[in-house]
């Protein structure tokens, strides 16, 4: 069972949360150990395992960001910052994974790259670096205001992934599968540039 059919729920994006809340307690009160304590080992050991399942599955699909990442793993994608082949590569060769820097954000990071580099070296030699910091804090606005667009672009893509699903339209799905691997990618490179810099001015 994947985490919808737990919930029997359709493999879609727009959920009522508050509905997938109500359906998990009472889920979870079927698969509580108490009524199983009587039972057989080995349908105590299935009721936990069914139980475990459960609370991922929840966790999993009450998150808009989760579930459309889970979503996509159904799908077959696996996105850049979860690939094991990047993971694994990283840890065997003791450096950090790279992420693939999305192609229209490119100048912008590079002269962030220059910035940082310039803030730690004036951290090292204990100075500190008004315009520096000035400059470093616009350019986290500047992508923090990037992360609000890339929300807004996931929220619509949701909203038509939805109505391909109802229409049984393969070929929109597969674009807009894509259109959201692209998305999720550049928000996690946005948000590791974020990182990046409040760990700068800190």
């Amino acid at each position: 069972m994947n985490y919808f059919e737990v919930f029997s729920l359709p493999s879609k994006l727009a959920l009522d949360t508050a509905s997938l809340e109500k359906h998990f307690y009472v889920l979870s009160r079927k698969l509580h150990p108490d009524r199983f304590a009587s039972k057989p080992v080995a349908e105590q050991e299935a009721a936990l395992a069914q139980s475990s399942q459960l609370n991922d599955a929840y966790r999993t699909l009450k998150d808009p960001i989760l579930r459309t990442q889970y979503l996509l793993k159904l799908e077959g994608v696996e996105l850049e910052e979860q690939s094991k082949a990047a993971t694994d590569t990283a840890r065997a060769t003791g450096t950090e994974k790279k992420q693939v820097v999305p192609p229209e954000l490119l100048e912008e990071v590079f002269e962030l790259n220059m910035q940082l580099q310039e803030m730690r070296a004036a951290k090292q030699m204990g100075e500190d670096e008004p315009e520096l910091r000035r400059d470093l804090m616009t350019a986290k606005d500047t992508f923090d205001a990037k992360m609000v667009e890339t929300q807004a672009e996931l929220e619509e893509l949701w909203t038509r992934w939805d109505a391909a699903v109802d229409s049984g339209d393969a070929a929109g799905k597969a674009t807009i599968r894509d259109a959201m691997v692209a998305l999720l990618n550049k928000r996690s490179y946005l948000r590791n540039l974020v990182r990046d810099v409040n760990e700068a001015l800190e």
